[in-house]
């Protein structure tokens, strides 16, 4: 192959550019990422460059995706096409004579059956067809290269734009192909590439010539355009912390909003704005949300961590008068949060409790009622759970109560965002115990995937209320989520739950929760909805299965967890604490925890293989050898204290006893026949077999163990 890359041509870099109309900010960094990687793996799946990803680059500003890439082959290297035909025994006869096999196979490849090849395969020899392809130049590879990459680009919903069929997430007007300093010729989305790309908008608009695939940005900057994603975030980071510094203040620089401003930006210009500190009396969240969601400032606060009545705003443009600016963002500001203080003074005028009734006009789900029937659901089921962890049920049911009013308030109207933590101010300023205000916010989270869990005991209860009843109803009403489709985000619901119950250390029963959330539907006499046993199931079996993957991502390996659910714990806490036991097993007492593992696998193989029924009890009057009956009397020695072990919980002390069956098992399978001819002997040593399995159930089945897992 190192010959045939030599003769396929000296490299050189290449450049793409895919010019578009304003690209979604949110979304820019990990679209241009994407589009620089699947073009890069198409680069290499065709053999014209090496699979070293250091050797691309992608950049990506409002108005473009580019991907620089070093050392690309013009051409293709040839390549080796290989076709199997039938093995040798079916392509000739016992004279060494060609049959019909052979010989249609070599029709088909359009030689003779002496053109073709032999060689191994498992089973045996195979008459193979190869011929020499020449590779594809590099605007062929590029082309194709091209239109996989974006075919394969995460674009949840793609539009169309002229009278063409091409799709992309914006309308593409440019494509720029650079090989060294030569166009390549190359074609996509019904755009032929040029050496032409577009710079600044205002500052240079018009076409700006690109001389090489290694001038792209210092040609681009000259037109006004920082097309490194990269450099131009840390040109907005720098100037926002030297203006923050320059007030006296600092700045707080959220990355999800940086992402946001670096996408909406060409050539960032970032100035000092401010705003009357009247505002000031507003909770911060509510102006934070004003200046970042609405506007896209960054908010900047004093030395002591309070909110500062400063913005930091970042324009697409350098002005002459960068007076004119700061006081135009200001100006749009300032009545944002003179809506933002109306509505926060005229909204409590009304009480959180008056508001309850109006959730009777918020739906819920067409076959599940209001959000009113809902916080009535939760406000029962939250007491229950209250009672079970011994938290003060009464305040657990008023906290559930109010926990969705603030959603018919104005503020929440104009702030969706802020829902649970207005109404928890409210709640605070209408005279509500904290705890009861706190969990009104709280029983949202974690709002996403590694966001924070709710604190507070009360709150806890209140928020797996809320998510059980979710689950429940959604699966009642038959919206089960499949593939990537979840409307309803009970895959986010579920992994909520099994955080809140198994981080926050709750000994609950998933079955027991679903049950009573289901009752309380079925109470509810909501007659299009299936309220049957079968449905809690369902929603048992769903919660479970995302355990896997928060242990997965924990470290623990698929087959830990697959050994610790074939016990079907009810509990998540306990499945927690049977995995960390079964993980250190294995990481401390290894020789012991393999050679056991190696032995329930081969017991689970024996009893299934005999058809073991489980109702035959060992009897010791049947032992007939030595280390059978070494094993019974150490099975039975432990038992009693095993058992005591898992009832408690304490699965460590009693995989510790367990372990001391390690060489009575070897010694058994060494010198016992499982499998005796006598009937009777034969069950005997099935039933102790049997025994042994069930003790090490108790915990989790190590037979799915790999010895490399833990």
């Amino acid at each position: 192959m190192a010959d045939s890359r030599k003769s396929a041509g000296r490299k050189k870099n290449l450049l793409i550019e895919l010019g578009t109309e304003e690209l979604p900010p949110k979304a820019l960094k990990n679209l241009a990422r994407a589009f620089a990687q699947n073009l890069f793996q198409a680069l290499v799946d065709a053999d014209v460059v090496d699979r070293d990803p250091a050797d691309y680059k992608f950049y990506a500003t409002p108005r473009r995706l580019a991907v620089w890439v070093k050392g690309v082959l013009p051409q293709q290297p040839d390549q080796i096409e290989q076709r199997k035909g039938p093995t040798v025994q079916a392509a000739f006869d016992h004279q060494g004579h060609p049959t019909p096999a052979a010989r249609g196979f070599a029709r088909s490849c359009g030689v003779s059956v002496s053109r073709l090849k032999q060689q191994k395969a498992d089973k045996g020899l195979r008459l193979v067809f190869e011929k020499k392809v020449q590779g594809k130049k590099l605007n062929q590879v590029v082309t194709e290269g091209l239109g996989q990459s974006i075919k394969a680009l995460p674009i949840p919903k793609r539009m169309r734009w002229g009278s063409g069929d091409a799709e992309f997430v914006r309308p593409v007007h440019w494509l720029l192909a650079l090989y060294g300093s030569d166009l390549l010729r190359t074609e996509v989305l019904g755009l032929t590439a040029n050496r032409y790309t577009q710079g600044h908008r205002f500052h240079c608009p018009g076409r700006l010539k690109i001389p090489s695939a290694d001038r792209y940005s210092d040609a681009l900057a000259t037109g006004w355009v920082v097309a490194d994603y990269d450099m131009r975030q840390s040109m907005i980071v720098k100037q926002v912390t030297h203006l923050a510094k320059k007030a006296g203040v600092q700045a707080v620089i959220e990355q999800n909003l940086l992402d946001e401003v670096t996408g909406l930006v060409e050539w960032p210009v970032a100035l000092l704005g401010e705003f009357e500190d009247k505002y000031l009396q507003l909770p911060e969240e509510v102006l934070i949300s004003t200046m970042a969601g609405h506007q896209k400032y960054f908010h900047l606060t004093t030395d002591k961590g309070r909110l500062a009545n400063y913005f930091v705003a970042v324009s697409n443009i350098k002005s002459k008068t960068p007076k004119r600016v700061r006081q135009g963002n200001e100006r749009v500001l300032r009545p944002r949060l003179s809506d933002a203080a109306f509505f926060w003074n005229t909204d409590q005028k009304v009480k959180l409790d008056d508001r309850i009734q109006a959730l009777k006009g918020v739906l819920f789900h067409r076959r599940l009622g209001t959000v009113y029937d809902k916080t009535m659901r939760i406000e029962k089921l939250a007491g229950l759970i209250a009672k079970k962890l011994d938290v003060d049920a009464t305040q657990a049911q008023r906290a559930a109560r109010l926990c969705k009013a603030d959603l018919v308030t104005d503020m929440v109207g104009e702030f969706p965002e802020l829902q649970g933590i207005i109404g928890k101010y409210y709640a605070l300023n209408q005279g509500e115990p904290k705890p009861v205000a706190d969990a009104l916010d709280a029983h949202y989270k974690p709002r996403a995937a590694n966001d924070d869990l709710p604190r507070k005991p009360l709150a806890q209860c209140v928020a797996i209320a809320d998510r059980v009843d979710s689950l429940v109803g959604i699966f009642a009403a038959a919206e089960i989520p499949t593939g990537d489709k979840d409307p309803f985000a009970l895959r986010r619901a579920a992994l909520g739950l099994l955080r809140i119950i198994i981080e926050k250390k709750l000994e609950l029963d998933l079955f027991g929760l679903f049950s009573q959330g289901m009752k309380l539907y079925a109470e509810s006499n909501l007659n299009n909805i299936d309220t049957a046993d079968a449905v809690v199931r369902q929603v048992c079996e769903y919660t479970n299965e995302r355990l896997k993957g928060y242990f997965q991502a924990r470290g623990f390996s698929v087959e830990a967890i697959a050994s610790v659910r074939a016990g079907r714990p009810g509990k998540p806490l306990d499945f927690a604490s049977r995995l960390y036991a079964v993980s250190r097993f294995f990481s401390k007492r290894r020789e012991a925890a393999e050679s056991l593992a190696s032995a329930n696998k081969r017991i689970s193989n024996i009893l299934s293989k005999a058809g073991f029924a489980d109702d035959c009890e060992f009897d010791h009057e049947l032992i007939q050898d030595e280390a059978e009956r070494s094993l019974a009397i150490r099975v039975a020695t432990i038992r009693s204290e095993v058992n005591q072990h898992f009832n408690a919980g304490q699965y460590d002390q009693g995989l510790e006893r367990l372990s001391a069956l390690k060489a009575p098992v070897d010694a058994f399978f060494d010198q016992v026949m499982v499998m005796h001819q006598d009937p009777a002997i034969r069950s005997n040593r099935l039933a102790l077999l049997f025994s042994i399995r069930q003790l090490f159930l108790g915990v989790a089945d190590i037979s799915c163990m790999r010895f490399d897992q833990a």
